[in-house]
């Protein structure tokens, strides 16, 4: 049952957007596990989001091969863009900007990654645009 909690807490937080702690208590119920390890694990793992976040989750890779050829600029340049600072989000709820940890997208950098499944290498400010008015018109296929 333990071994469970990991992906019943990202089907949770798939179904919600993020994780409540009645969320959370319903995995540690239907698991039979003590709420306390539930919680332990859910703060523990950057992936788990206890806060609500926007419908495009923008995570920027922070990683040292990211940081050599960008990272900080393309950071700078869509808290412009949003107005939002990372770990916020926009006021229509429609993008959180936030750090990653490595993308294995080194060859590529500065790599983005959005809402865990798309990932855009070799990003510019350019591409960075064009990525928010696809998003902000289109939305993700």
């Amino acid at each position: 049952k333990r071994s469970a909690v990991i992906m019943a807490l990202r089907i949770a937080q798939n179904q919600h957007g993020h994780l409540t702690q009645p969320v959370m208590h319903s995995v540690a119920d239907y698991l039979e596990l003590p709420r306390a390890y539930v919680y332990e694990v859910s703060t523990f793992y950057t992936m788990y989001r206890l806060e609500p976040v926007g419908r495009y989750v923008i995570g920027v890779c922070d990683s040292i091969s990211c940081a050599l050829c960008g990272a900080a600029a393309l950071t700078k340049h869509f808290e412009k863009r949003l107005g939002i600072a990372v770990g916020e989000t926009t006021q229509d709820g429609l993008f959180t900007l936030q750090h990653v940890e490595c993308l294995a997208a080194c060859c590529g950098a500065p790599a983005v990654l959005v809402n865990e499944h798309h990932y855009h290498d070799g990003m510019t400010p350019e591409k960075a645009d064009a990525l928010l008015e696809v998003l902000k018109n289109k939305g993700l296929a």
